[in-house]
């Protein structure tokens, strides 16, 4: 509860202001800056320790096995892309197109910012209720998949099967 407070109070925060993600990190890392280059300078002049700070240090093991992990996830994301670009696997090309349709009409929809806030109250609050109402949900559910069912074998028996009899008679006739 108290994540989705914080969060709420942010975006309210953001949306209220207008100000962006990216010019409040940076504010942030400005006044960061300063404030440790003042320390640092009155530290010197005061005979006091300067501020303490980590060593920053990337080991050459540690960006080599994080260039690896790219490096392979990237190649896989590009024999998928081939894969569907070449024609080579139609079903994941339209669930491909079907997401990203998806991602632009959401994306038209609502700004980062929102969109983020949403998306982590959903994936916060739905095992939650799911968990509480498990049981009403679980039979809502069948009966929704059952009446999808009869659905599709109606629209089979109506629309599949004419077009299909329909292009039958157009080989007949030709």
């Amino acid at each position: 509860m108290g994540i989705l407070l914080l969060t709420l109070a942010v975006w309210v925060v953001f949306e209220r202001s207008g100000y962006t993600l990216l010019s409040l990190v940076s504010s942030v890392l400005l006044l960061l800056t300063i404030i440790l280059f003042l320390w640092a300078r009155s530290a010197a002049i005061l005979n006091r320790p300067a501020p303490p700070l980590p060593e920053l240090y990337l080991s050459e093991e540690m960006v080599n096995d994080a260039a690896t992990f790219i490096r392979t996830q990237v190649n896989e994301l590009l024999s998928v892309s081939q894969d569907v670009a070449m024609g080579k696997d139609s079903r994941l090309f339209f669930q491909v197109a079907a997401l990203l349709g998806l991602i632009s009409i959401v994306g038209g929809l609502t700004d980062f910012l929102t969109l983020g806030y949403t998306s982590l109250v959903i994936v916060l609050a739905v095992p939650a209720l799911y968990e509480r109402y498990e049981d009403s949900v679980d039979s809502y559910c069948m009966m929704g998949y059952r009446k999808m069912q009869q659905l599709c074998v109606k629209f089979n028996r109506n629309c599949v099967n004419s077009v299909q009899n329909w292009i039958l008679e157009m080989r007949k006739l030709s």
